[in-house]
């Protein structure tokens, strides 16, 4: 027999099957060690196909084919489906096979070093009245220490223990343990272990009724019905903030998991997972397994483990918990469907959306997607017919909306107010503490000043690695810090003309905490953004903190700005709506609105009206007022007739080629070879497609990590074809020593 092996390391232009001599116990979808190239050198590999004859093209006799080395570990031996979803993201994403199954898989599966924990058991090998005979009186001659003796008595008591408990018994020794395995009176054996940081989530477990609204209750008649039909299924909650969505989601997993049948639950950040988790542990117990980056390997590994051999009916998490392997799938849930969190910016580079339709398409279930604000793709096909649209337009027990009120920063500098904070923002915060209530400040820029630059040379700290300014971080004795990649240096006392004229500008959440201290020193602000959550399961210790009371401010990046419901928070603050609405992204209003539409929302969701202050330096503009508005239907149809126009996506699709290199000689040289062949291709036998080029031009961002790159950008409708003409660009440029080509279809950012 022989089999076709793709290589999980090969480059773009070698990403094909390379046939191989098998013998039994290899199956299509096993991960193998295989000889490869004049030195032989191992490499692994994953087998797509099993034949009796090697292709022709691999030489005309079998004799010269070489044999398979050895198969890697079983577990991780790709099943039909997960083999057919790696090869859909070959043909979707334009990744390598051996990507596509490195992201199937869970952290460190293909590494050599991979160690799955165990733990040491001893256990009586003797009957419990043969073991009390022989510590008995009569029986002691058998024994010849006290601590052997002390080592039978706890045993006798529990049965089986872990070793490292018996040995911390009183006068018990690792010695003691191995003489007693010698003369046959205990069992030592070796027990999997399996980490689960959220068991304790799961103690109580019980399933409370859910009571559902009378427009909760319609809403999941419709999920009902859809799941039902046995073909697959997509579907849109479009529900305002505190609408109650999570309450009809549950519902719709207590129907599947009742019929026998497993869920698959995404959310977008990891800082939404521990109120998400707790809801459903409390609930579903140790059949729910969490998957995110925020946790070890080892502790993603066991999830995945425990998901592979059905010990869970449900798999809450993150992007990637999309592959979790389960059987029998009956429903993907993707809360917040609209976040840009769900596409991945590294090869592959999927959308979660398009894995869970794969994937609901090959088990005959239900996609629902859950969103107040769904990004204007997802809209256009829920009101073109393609997704069911489910709408729930009132909030949960009849809480009204919060009141939003815009503040012109204009006006306040006018006024002579200089701090970030706005004389109605400071009023409601006072309002606030004398209420007891509590607060979330939302401000999208971490860091003390965005940026400091020489008064006299108008020079601005720069960083060497990229071509973007250092921001200040007052930590310690403060520093100036990368965020795209993390070079850090001290705050020089001059700058390089000479001048000691420095200007910090700008600010971000540790600025505006400072302001708050000074301001209202009597309300503890808890900050949360990406400098206090760096430590393992930080963000579910600090919400936990916040909800119960630790805190009367939470003021973070927009982590802090979705999928939280604090009961006691009455008071929304916006520092700077302004942050992302204009950048040069055609998705910078949509962007904008979602999340303002989102921190708005966790304003007043118990009985309190909530108030939402909308900090801005355009008033006017009518994506903030829509947003005030939690109008989102509005906002989509102006946004939708714009595109319309522009012919933007959901009317085109969107490529993005990027091409880096470590000099600007060798980029250009590049670049103008990449136009020359995309012109070449487009004008030749593609002629017959629509296609609008865009570019070359620098990217944003022009320097990266010490990475020079330029984009160009094509329109066009994705289909065999097309990708095709990318697939070709990509195995020209794959053996291109001196500049990297990466496409990205529909990208995030444009």
């Amino acid at each position: 027999m022989f089999c076709e092996v793709y290589l999980l390391d090969a480059p773009y232009s070698l990403d094909r099957p390379f046939d191989y001599e098998c013998g039994e116990g290899i199956t299509v979808g096993s991960i193998v060690r295989v000889p490869f190239g004049r030195s032989n050198g191992l490499r692994l590999g994953v087998v797509t196909g099993l034949k009796s004859e090697p292709s022709p093209s691999d030489g005309e006799r079998a004799v010269n084919i070489k044999p398979v080395h050895s198969v890697w570990r079983e577990i991780f031996a790709l099943t039909e489906e997960m083999l057919g979803l790696c090869l859909f993201m070959k043909e979707h994403t334009l990744c390598t096979l051996g990507e596509a199954v490195r992201t199937v898989l869970p952290p460190g599966a293909l590494s050599p070093a991979l160690n799955i924990k165990s733990r040491r058991i001893c256990s009586l090998r003797i009957s419990r009245e043969a073991c009390a005979t022989l510590l008995s009186e009569t029986g002691r001659a058998g024994i010849k220490s006290e601590g052997q003796r002390r080592a039978l008595l706890y045993l006798l008591d529990v049965t089986s223990a872990d070793a490292e408990l018996l040995r911390a018994q009183p006068g018990v020794t690792s010695a003691h343990i191995k003489a007693l395995s010698d003369k046959g009176l205990i069992a030592i054996s070796d027990e999997e272990m399996i980490r689960n940081p959220y068991s304790s989530y799961a103690v109580g477990a019980e399933r409370t009724e859910i009571v559902l609204s009378a427009a909760q209750r319609t809403a999941y008649a419709e999920i009902e019905r859809l799941y039902s039909e046995d073909e697959a299924r997509a579907a849109l909650l479009f529900g305002v903030t505190g609408s109650g969505k999570t309450k009809v989601i549950m519902n719709a997993i207590d129907r599947t998991i009742d019929d026998g049948r497993s869920v698959i639950m995404l959310v977008p950040e990891i800082s939404l997972t521990p109120q998400t988790v707790s809801i459903f542990c409390k609930r579903y117990g140790e059949r729910v397994a969490v998957v995110h980056s925020g946790l070890s390997q080892g502790e993603r590994m066991d999830a995945w483990r425990r998901a592979r051999r059905g010990d869970v009916d449900l798999v809450i998490g993150t992007r990637s918990a999309i592959f979790a392997p389960l059987e029998n799938i009956g429903l993907i849930v993707i809360d917040e469907e609209h976040e840009h969190t769900y596409k991945s910016e590294s090869d592959p580079k999927y959308h979660a959306r398009d894995i869970a339709a794969f994937r609901c398409g090959r088990h005959k279930a239900l996609m629902l997607l859950a969103s107040a604000t769904p990004a204007i793709e997802s809209f256009y096909k829920a009101k073109a017919g393609r997704y069911k649209l489910i709408p729930l337009r009132e909030r949960y027990g009849g809480v009204r909306l919060p009141d939003a009120v815009i503040v012109d920063m204009r006006e306040e500098l006018r006024q002579g107010n200089l701090s970030p904070i706005s004389k109605r923002l400071l009023e409601s915060l006072e309002g606030v503490r004398e209420r007891d209530e509590q607060a979330i400040i939302f401000l999208n820029r971490r860091g003390y000043s965005s940026q400091i630059s020489c008064k006299e040379c108008g020079e601005v700290l720069s960083c060497p690695r990229c071509s973007v300014s250092l921001t200040y971080h007052a930590t310690g004795r403060g520093k100036l810090l990368c965020h795209l990649c993390g070079y850090t240096a001290p705050v020089p006392r001059a700058c390089a003309c000479g001048s000691e004229k420095l200007s910090f500008l700008g600010y971000g959440t540790q600025k505006l905490e400072a302001e708050l201290d000074k301001y209202l020193p009597d309300m503890p602000v808890m900050r949360m953004d990406a400098d206090t959550t760096t430590g393992k399961l930080v963000y579910d210790k600090l919400l936990e903190d916040f909800r119960g009371g630790s805190a009367d401010i939470l003021l973070g990046t927009q982590m802090v700005a979705k999928g939280h419901d604090f009961p006691r928070v009455t008071l929304v603050g916006v520092a700077l709506a302004d942050t992302s609405l204009y950048l040069s992204d055609f998705r910078a209003a949509e962007r904008t609105f979602s999340l303002l539409t989102q921190v708005i929302g966790r304003a007043g969701r118990a009985s309190d009206t909530g108030v939402a202050v909308i900090q801005t330096f355009s008033p006017m503009n009518e994506v903030i007022r829509l947003a005030c508005k939690q109008d989102y239907e509005s906002f989509y149809e102006g946004e939708i007739a714009l595109r319309r126009e522009l012919q933007y996506p959901p009317f085109c699709d969107m490529v993005q080629l990027t091409l880096t290199a470590s000099d600007e000689v060798s980029l250009g040289r590049a670049s103008a070879r990449l136009n020359d062949e995309l012109l070449k291709r487009v004008g030749g036998r593609w002629a017959d497609l629509p296609f609008v080029v865009f570019g070359p031009f620098e990217a944003q961002v022009y320097k990266l990590n010490e990475k020079y790159r330029m984009r160009t950008v094509v329109k066009c409708k994705l289909s065999a074809r097309t990708r095709a003409l990318f697939s070709e660009l990509l195995s020209a440029f794959s053996s291109d020593r001196d500049a990297t080509l990466t496409v990205d279809l529909n990208p995030l950012t444009v």
